[in-house]
């Protein structure tokens, strides 16, 4: 190990740190400094067990053997190509590999680099499609409240977390949003997919209503909201959504940056609900998280769409500098091989009986109002503490990682979402972990 990884920074002031509260963290730094499998190690020496996959990414566990040699020979023999213009084979067979797991019908790929990335690609796409079709008209974007779809204009704008936009002045134009479909007060508790709720799909109908068909490209939604707090889509939600969307030629996006590549027990969660979209945005898990990328799912004849004109033309105006970079590329083709040795992409279908079993034991723990769970997804949300809103989560998450494990906050929610090689004794472990906390934090 690197010497200068083995201490604390002596000035911590230069990083402005990204969706972090500086000021809290400097005072007194949770610094990782190495990660194996299922744990992190500290500065001090500790192992902290990770609840979270990094930030919802590590899918297939820290430093895998064929993730890292894979990124060490491609690194060696070729670091980079231009992406306009050029190509180098790794991103032909990564593309081809992906479109092998996608749903049926998405046939072609469009490399990023973020989750972000992806969805400002997918909503370009959306818009410029419908042009392409003669439907120029076709602008509007429909987001959802309590959507998170990164941190670029267009996706705080179709996005619904207030603190994501308040800061930011208007944002695009054109845009309308869908109600969330938290309903605590009908699904509180709920295993799975809620029963309730799967009518606010409607809500669409009337926005179309209100602006007419044919101003809109696209609608885009989480399958499974993750970063507001884990909310699922009632049971025939997202089936009704697909319906309005085709009877209206307006373009179904589901953003997968999340649930992509095995959380749900399913490659993708389009494939676990049974409903496929137009545009499918992915990142994290496609490279394990080891190295920026992102890829952009689209069917067929939307990519058909644009293949018209002049050959020598460029058809689609839009690219990133690393788009399909080759070690990225190796990073995602090792993490492929490491699913696919390992059944990863679908260990959470098995894994998800124990994991909500144990999630929910903690139902009647101090200040617990409701716990869910898909997948290898789970989140436990507390009541607030009166006039100080995300307190009570923030220091669960500060006594969980000063006791060894890594969970993630968002306003008063605890968010889980371990790496699929999670073993049953590590849920056990994790559980009990968070158990302690929330009897010990005020």
């Amino acid at each position: 190990m690197s010497n200068r990884l083995k201490v604390t920074p002596n000035d911590l002031s230069a990083f402005w740190m990204p969706f972090t509260a500086n000021r809290q963290f400097k005072q007194a730094p949770r610094m990782m400094v190495s990660a194996k499998d299922m744990h992190y190690t500290t500065s001090d020496g500790r192992k902290v067990l990770d609840g979270t996959a990094g930030l919802w990414c590590v899918n297939a566990g820290h430093c895998r053997p064929k993730i890292t040699e894979a990124i060490q020979q491609q690194a060696a023999e070729l670091d980079y190509a231009p992406a306009f213009q050029m190509g180098h084979p790794i991103v032909f067979e990564l593309a081809n590999r992906l479109v092998d797991l996608a749903p049926k019908g998405m046939d072609h790929v469009f490399f990023t680099n973020s989750g972000s990335e992806s969805v400002e690609t997918a909503l370009k796409m959306a818009i410029a499609y419908h042009r392409a079709k003669g439907e120029g008209s076709r602008t509007r974007l429909i987001g959802r409240e309590r959507g998170y779809h990164g941190v670029n204009f267009g996706g705080i704008s179709v996005g619904g977390i207030v603190t994501n936009r308040k800061m930011f002045g208007t944002l695009l134009g054109g845009v309308d949003h869908m109600p969330h479909t938290h309903l605590p007060e009908k699904n509180s508790f709920t295993k799975g997919v809620p029963e309730h709720g799967a009518e606010l799909a409607n809500e669409l109908e009337r926005i179309v209503a209100l602006h007419d068909a044919s101003t809109i490209a696209a609608v885009i939604v989480e399958p499974v909201a993750g970063s507001t707090g884990v909310i699922l889509p009632p049971k025939g939600y997202l089936e009704r959504l697909r319906e309005i969307c085709t009877k209206h030629g307006i373009l179904l996006i589901f953003d997968e940056v999340i649930t992509g590549f095995g959380r749900l027990g399913s490659p993708f969660a389009a494939d676990y609900f049974g409903v496929t979209p137009d545009i499918m945005t992915t990142a994290k898990g496609v490279s394990n998280g080891v190295i920026p990328m992102g890829a952009v799912f689209v069917k067929k004849e939307i990519h058909d769409a644009f293949m018209t004109g002049p050959e020598h033309m460029i058809e689609f105006f839009h690219g990133y500098t690393y788009s399909g970079n080759p070690i990225a590329c190796a990073a995602a083709l090792g993490t492929l091989d490491t699913y696919k040795e390992e059944g990863l992409l679908t260990r959470g279908e098995e894994l998800a009986p124990y994991w909500e079993d144990a999630l929910h034991s903690l139902k009647g723990e101090p200040n617990v109002i409701d716990i869910r769970n898909i997948g290898l997804i789970g989140a436990i949300e507390l009541a607030p503490i009166p006039g100080s809103p995300t307190k009570r989560a923030f220091s669960a998450f500060v006594k969980a990682f000063e006791r060894g494990a890594l969970i993630r906050t968002t306003g008063d929610i605890i968010a889980l979402s371990p790496p699929l090689i999670i073993t049953k004794g590590q849920i056990n472990e994790l559980i009990d972990h968070v158990r302690e906390v929330l009897r010990v934090v005020d």
